[in-house]
């Protein structure tokens, strides 16, 4: 009956991806946060909900992005895979977003697009009636596919970034209610500190609106790196964060940079929400990043080695 519980649960007032490690990659909420230049990204992260219980989330997500400095703009590639319960959603899309810069390259304001279909899929053989032909459960594959988008809006310098994005935007004036997503709201501020030699700092902030109800977080991390003579920038070495939801969700982070241009980082969520207390969220995370020597200017290429956060 479980299952059927969060079939139900999860059909009404779609939810976008509850994913933590959106502190290192804000692109599922913020196609303009793909502005980053000097480097194509990779980054892929796997999340197990809830893990012990049957039919809990299971969430895959890849992102693809590069930016073309002659343009001022990026180009990415993003997919979600999405399992909870009975249902399984797809949702592919492709990403744009512009980048101003002043000259001295110490801010930028980017916008951006995300363009693509949202899918949803129900396995209707797979549920578990606790009365068998319940005839209030339907057994039969059911499809839905409709168009999907993202705008965005982000705001960086060397002391902070600041977001604004909307997601699911054909949803906003959508009288279908089941089985699609409906539109989120997203605001974010982050607070950096990175000149110093051994360590950067950052706390950050996030204000999520949903159909009128408010979910609120707060993260606070550190990354040690160490100095490296005549190469541009200090090595990033390693990184340690904690954040807090207002769903009574705690998570803790732990990042190795395995080289200087691939990173792994694996995060542990622990809700205090009644009933799922004892069952702890996993989340692993790879990001690797090719640098364009050839496309991007160099004091750019100089500035995205000294971090990773941006």
């Amino acid at each position: 009956m479980l299952i059927v519980s969060l079939l139900v649960g999860s059909s009404l007032a779609q939810s976008d991806i509850s994913m933590a490690t959106h502190w290192y990659n804000r692109a599922n909420y913020n196609p303009a946060s793909i502005a980053r230049p000097g480097y194509m990204y990779i980054f892929s992260n796997i999340r197990q909900q809830w893990a012990g219980v049957s039919g809990s989330p299971q969430t895959i997500n890849f992102q693809m992005s590069a930016f073309h400095y002659p343009s001022r703009s990026a180009f990415g590639f993003s997919l979600v895979s999405d399992r909870t319960g009975v249902t399984t959603s797809i949702n592919p899309m492709l990403t744009y977003a512009y980048r101003i810069a002043d000259d001295d390259k110490n801010s930028a304001f980017s916008m951006g697009l995300s363009a693509g279909v949202f899918g949803r899929f129900f396995d209707g053989s797979a549920y578990e009636p606790e009365q068998e032909n319940d005839q209030a459960i339907s057994t039969n594959n059911l499809t839905y596919i409709r168009p999907d988008a993202n705008v965005g809006m982000e705001y960086q310098s060397n002391l902070f970034i600041a977001g604004l994005s909307v997601t699911h935007v054909f949803s906003i004036l959508s009288t279908e209610t089941l089985y699609l997503n409906s539109s989120h709201n997203y605001g974010y501020l982050i607070f950096k500190i990175t000149k110093p030699e051994f360590a950067s700092y950052y706390l950050g902030a996030q204000v999520v609106n949903q159909g009128g109800n408010f979910y609120y977080e707060g993260n606070a991390m550190v990354r040690i790196k160490k100095p490296t003579g005549l190469n541009p920038g200090p090595q990033e070495l390693f990184d340690l964060g904690i954040s807090y939801r207002n769903t009574r969700l705690f998570t803790a982070f732990a990042g190795i940079n395995i080289s200087r241009n691939f990173r792994v980082a694996y995060t542990y969520g622990r809700s205090f929400t009644s009933g799922y207390s004892s069952n702890a969220s996993h989340e692993i995370m790879l990001e690797y990043r090719i640098p364009f020597h050839w496309a991007a200017c160099i004091p750019c290429l100089n500035n995205a080695r000294e971090d990773w956060y941006r």
